[in-house]
């Protein structure tokens, strides 16, 4: 018997990865105004390393939501991972032109990650397709629902990242898209955080069997509008408790090189409560 299930591990391990590889294709033909293996061998681009590992990191939760619960039976469940990894590519490619178009729609990424090699846009980037891919992880994982549920839960994340962010604009004291602009790292590791965060809440809370929308999206919307509540109170924490001695403000935005170790600092701690808050709920 555990020989069986080995067997079958190494078939949806080989499943999974034809289709991590099919995701990497696509998203290489989607950006083509850059070629990926210049920028980070010739040119030793940071952002691009950075954007991309998030890409890869998203598409491995997206993915691998299908994985999780249950088997079906070796043709089932290769059956759902092809459907519901392709859906995971989608999406997550959806996620990264929804940040292009809506979250950062000041300036457009891809010349940001190419012409200026920000690693601010680039930790941006990385955190959205993070959260995406735990977004999707957990629309995706559990019993019960199918591609329009999966779907839903991701459509209705990616609306609250949305919130989200203009959320963590209001609460800090500098324009983020002025200070990423400026290739302010540290800004756009905070915010990467922060949007890292949501993603764990949203994504945790959606995971599970789907019941019915009734049952499960009042919940979802609760924990979700939680997580919200505390962004400026995870700051103000981060700010008088952990970095007692300074203001975290000044830290990353009101000095000439702003401070990047304040970011992790920052970044952890919206992590660290978005853990917290699916433990506890």
């Amino acid at each position: 018997m555990k020989m069986d299930n080995f067997f079958t591990a190494i078939i949806l391990l080989a499943v999974f990865y034809f289709i991590f590889f099919l995701g990497k294709l696509i998203n290489d033909l989607l950006h083509r105004e850059y070629n990926l293996t210049e920028e980070l061998v010739e040119k030793d681009n940071p952002a691009i390393a950075l954007a991309v590992a998030g890409y890869y990191l998203g598409l491995v939760f997206a993915i691998g939501g299908t994985l999780v619960g249950p088997s079906g039976g070796i043709v089932d469940d290769i059956i759902d991972l092809c459907i519901y990894g392709v859906l995971s590519i989608v999406l997550i490619n959806v996620s990264w032109f929804l940040c292009d178009k809506i979250l950062l729609y000041q300036f457009k990424i891809s010349d940001e990650l190419i012409r200026d090699r920000n690693q601010g846009t680039g930790a941006v980037s990385c955190g959205v397709s993070i959260a995406s891919g735990i977004i999707i992880f957990g629309a995706v994982s559990g019993e019960g629902g199918n591609i329009w549920t999966a779907t839903g839960f991701w459509a209705l994340g990616q609306l609250i990242l949305i919130i989200a962010i203009r959320v963590y604009n209001l609460i800090t004291p500098y324009n983020i898209h002025d200070e990423i602009e400026k290739d302010n790292v540290a800004a756009g590791v905070s915010l990467g955080g922060a949007i890292v965060a949501m993603g764990i809440v949203i994504g945790m809370t959606a995971e599970g069997d789907f019941h019915s929308w009734s049952e499960d999206l009042p919940y979802f919307l609760v924990v979700s509008a939680i997580g919200l509540l505390l962004l400026p109170l995870v700051r103000f924490l981060t700010d008088k408790v952990l970095l007692p001695t300074v203001k975290l403000t000044d830290e990353i935005a009101g000095q000439e090189k702003p401070n990047i170790g304040a970011a992790y600092i920052e970044a952890f701690s919206y992590i660290a409560a978005a853990l917290v808050i699916n433990w506890c709920v």
